[in-house]
């Protein structure tokens, strides 16, 4: 693969760009395999953009987050795991900022720029069942994380945990992923999103040292704090508008190569039939709308960012209804379209050996974790009442 050194913007997303047609190559193969993307995350580490958002001082690229996103939608416009895994790894590298104190923040994305750490997770907010045992200032963990995101094959492991079976108190930790006692279980079976490696993680007696506790003292009760879910959000949205903008390249390709008109008609070519050149028209017009929209909620990520400990109630609140509309409205154009596409490049296309359907299930599999009506109706609500959506794991 070639290297490019960028220098600006533009050179991150080329080089994105080049690493998405590269990946193109074998997304079906691998879809249908799925597992682990060895090859693929190593050639991530090896591309420079892992570090984008980690701050100059702290020896990163001090890139937006707006650019972040828009790589994450690149990726996934050949494979939406891994545009997933990006995206995923670089929320994860901000949760010492947004939570942490001002010396982990320090600590944390240093080191990560340093080794060029690609970042996991394994936390399930909803059924939390990891439980740590304190001893001094350090954990004891024994349980298991049903839930994570690009665990298998990352250097670091965003984990939580509560002191007990009541989940009296919460906890964040950020540790080695190949700690003693850590088990990334191979269990992911999702019938999309088959390379994210989100399977379950096993603890068993593995220690969190003190310093790898995230302390909430100078983050509690701070908008800022709560930033990880925007973050989350709006990375969803751009990979499942991605994923629309792949499908409906992947299908014109199709079309124009492959396939044949109606034959009730008198068109030689499929691409002079009127109705598909309507059904094309719209599918545009819907993804052309979509991407807008992700973009103006990254913009609105990077100015409610840049505020940090600073930013308000009101400004958070402002951000997450863009991020919520971006998402909601993603995953609708996504969802259509990528089932949509089968009607404008005919009956041959639906075969295991073309495997578009690898689009559609994608989309599908994760927008049910994130249910889009409530975003709905979180929207709603302010509109009618002002009242900006509560702050949640989700929003």
């Amino acid at each position: 693969m070639e290297t490019i050194i960028a220098n600006d913007a533009t050179q991150y997303v080329k080089i994105a760009a080049t690493l998405a047609q590269e990946f193109s190559k074998d997304a079906a193969e691998r879809d249908k395999a799925g597992g682990t993307a060895k090859v693929q995350r190593d050639a991530l580490r090896e591309s420079g953009l892992l570090n984008l958002i980690i701050p100059k001082e702290y020896g990163g690229e001090g890139q937006p987050w707006s650019l972040v996103l828009k790589i994450a939608r690149e990726l996934a416009k050949t494979d939406a795991a891994l545009g997933h895994l990006y995206g995923y790894h670089a929320f994860q590298t901000v949760l010492p900022h947004t939570a942490g104190t001002a010396k982990q923040k320090e600590y944390f994305y240093t080191q990560s720029a340093k080794n060029n750490w690609f970042w996991g997770n394994s936390s399930n907010p909803i059924e939390p069942s990891l439980i740590g045992r304190r001893q001094g200032d350090s954990f004891t963990l024994n349980g298991h994380n049903t839930f994570s995101t690009g665990a298998k094959d990352s250097d670091r492991l965003a984990i939580t945990w509560y002191d007990n079976a009541e989940k009296t108190t919460f906890y964040l930790g950020i540790i080695p992923s190949s700690r003693q006692g850590v088990t990334i279980n191979t269990d992911w079976d999702g019938m999309g999103q088959r390379q994210t490696d989100s399977g379950s993680v096993t603890f068993e007696n593995v220690v969190v040292e003190a310093d790898e506790v995230i302390d909430f003292t100078e983050s509690k009760g701070t908008p800022f704090a709560t930033f990880d879910a925007i973050l989350s959000q709006i990375f969803l949205a751009n990979v499942f508008v991605g994923s629309a903008e792949g499908a409906l390249e992947e299908a014109k390709k199709y079309t124009i190569e492959k396939s044949r008109p109606w034959y009730l008609t008198n068109y030689e070519e499929a691409i002079d039939d009127p109705f598909i050149q309507r059904s094309y028209g719209d599918l545009w017009i819907d993804v052309q709308a979509a991407v807008q929209l992700v973009e103006k909620a990254g913009e609105k990520v990077d100015e409610a960012w840049a505020k940090e400990r600073s930013l308000t109630e009101e400004e958070r609140g402002e951000t997450a209804l863009f991020t919520g509309a971006a998402n909601a409205f993603g995953t609708k154009v996504a969802l259509h379209v990528t089932s949509e596409i089968f009607q404008v490049m005919g009956a041959r296309s639906a075969t295991r050996k073309n495997n578009f359907d690898r689009f559609w299930r994608n989309v599908r599999t994760h927008s049910l974790h994130n249910p889009i009506e409530y975003k709905r109706k979180n929207i709603g609500r302010w509109m009618l009442t002002g009242e900006y959506p509560t702050p949640t794991v989700y929003s």
